[in-house]
């Protein structure tokens, strides 16, 4: 074996690189200092080679015993290859060595925090705060702790703390707004994206997410200013200009949205999402031919775009293609079972190819996973009345009264069945409530069943409620 030489090479990473390699393929022993041996683990772990990085530590540490940094990278290393007691064992010997180093209780606090042990990953990470010169990072975790434990307020506080630490921290920024969307606090997540803005005018994340809390608000005229503003300190940033699209459609303004949405293909690969909001877009317009091509991009892109297939679907609708709309509804089906507006669409389809039966079941499904559908009461009552099955159509309909007490459509569809069946005394006890709950709504009464209008005492009644 060759005499020990020593190098000092922290001047130059490459060289201690090259030297440490050459070592190893000779079998020599070379002496490094300290900083050549961290630049050596440092190139290795960009390399995302942490066996090597691991064996670079093992000879740092015979070599330099008492740096307690080589043991924090070899801890760093070890839960990066998942030896979770090793990391432990060598966080206990650099804590011997240095109590003071910061990393020690990070490290430890992030282990915790992986293993679901989140009280003591908090001690850890308090302990890191009283050590460390930069603290946001810590205060980032704690809050992620805090969101663990669903303690939103708290995570809001310590977000707080680490933004008054470091302003320009995009995930506090990002995970602020999703606490404040999560506790439903949107005019407070507004005041606070705004005090922010006055300090930090060139914050796109700011921006963005005050746009995302104006938009939630239904602010979406305001929402779509700040999205521009994102748009102006950051021109490549698909995200705002996506949401920039939904709130323009929210606003009815769909030909601006789908030159918004295109826009983000100069900044980002086309996704399934964007295809199926163009192709909404252009179904909202009127324009089939291109609703669906684009619901067909989006398909062909994420086939598990239920979305898109119930576009299609709606396309074909449209063109009073009912059995192969149908096909695609039940394609959205098979990808969302629990989704009512698709079982709405499929009732609708099948009743319109005169499939009462199978549209009865599909009726039947809306109403239970969506109860305050009250289209939905009405047609479900109405295949009913159609198959002179009336008991089962005024059952159907005192059930949608049950969950919309207020719905007058409800009252005076009731009406109709009632007079209908004979029952004069309990349809105009009905008409009284209707009439009650909205007056102005009464013509639907005559638009179900015409021959009421000759009924001299029911527009007596009406005319006492509407002169």
């Amino acid at each position: 074996m060759e005499e020990d030489f020593e190098f000092d090479f922290s001047e130059d990473p490459r060289f201690s690189v090259e030297r440490y390699e050459e070592m190893i393929r000779n079998q020599d022993q070379y002496f490094f200092d300290s900083l050549a041996f961290e630049n050596i683990i440092d190139y290795y772990i960009e390399k995302n080679d942490p066996i090597k990085a691991l064996q670079v530590a093992e000879y740092a540490i015979n070599q330099h015993p008492f740096a307690a940094v080589f043991f924090v990278k070899q801890a760093q290393l070890y839960v990066a290859t998942t030896q979770i007691d090793k990391a432990f064992e060598a966080l206990i010997k650099a804590e011997m060595l240095e109590p003071s180093e910061a990393d020690i209780y990070t490290i430890r606090g992030n282990i915790y925090e992986g293993m679901e042990r989140y009280q003591e990953a908090l001690e850890n990470y308090e302990k890191a705060l009283s050590h460390a010169e930069t603290t946001d990072e810590i205060l980032l975790h704690i809050s992620y702790i805090y969101q663990n434990m669903g303690d939103y307020d708290s995570a809001v506080s310590y977000l707080k703390l680490c933004l008054r630490q470091n302003m320009e921290n995009q995930d506090a920024l990002y995970e602020l707004a999703f606490c404040y969307d999560v506790l439903d606090k949107q005019e407070e997540s507004i005041r606070f994206y705004e005090q922010y803005i006055d300090n930090e005018p060139y914050s796109y994340a700011a921006w963005y997410n005050l746009g995302n809390a104006l938009n939630k608000m239904e602010m979406f005229e305001k929402a779509i200013d700040a999205y521009d503003y994102a748009i102006l300190i950051k021109d490549n940033f698909a995200s705002a200009y996506f949401n920039k699209g939904n709130a323009l459609v929210h606003l009815d303004r769909f030909s601006e949205a789908i030159g918004v949405y295109k826009q983000t293909f100069e900044y980002e690969p086309p996704s399934g999402d964007t295809y199926c909001a163009i192709g909404e877009c252009y179904e909202k317009l009127e324009k089939m031919d291109e609703a669906r091509s684009f619901y067909k991009k989006s398909v062909k892109l994420d086939p598990k775009q239920s979305d898109a297939w119930f576009g299609i679907g709606v396309t074909l609708d449209f063109e009073e293609r009912y059995f192969e709309s149908l096909h695609f509804y039940k394609k959205a089906l098979d990808l969302d079972d629990t989704n009512p507006d698709y079982w709405f669409a499929i009732a609708d389809a099948q009743y319109k190819l005169k499939q009462l039966e199978e549209s009865e079941k599909a009726y039947e499904k809306v109403v239970e996973l969506n109860p305050v559908d009250i289209e939905a009461w009405l047609d479900y009552s109405s295949i009913l009345f159609e198959q002179d099955k009336l008991e089962q159509a005024v059952e159907t309909i005192s059930e949608g009264i049950k969950n919309n007490p207020d719905a007058a459509e409800l009252y005076y569809r009731m009406v109709a069945y009632q007079f209908a069946g004979g029952q004069y005394n309990e349809a105009l006890t009905f008409l009284e409530t209707a009439l009650n709950t909205d007056p102005d709504k009464h013509f639907i009464l005559f638009e179900y069943l015409p021959q009421l209008q000759d009924n001299k005492i029911i527009i007596d009644i009406i005319n006492r409620y509407t002169r």
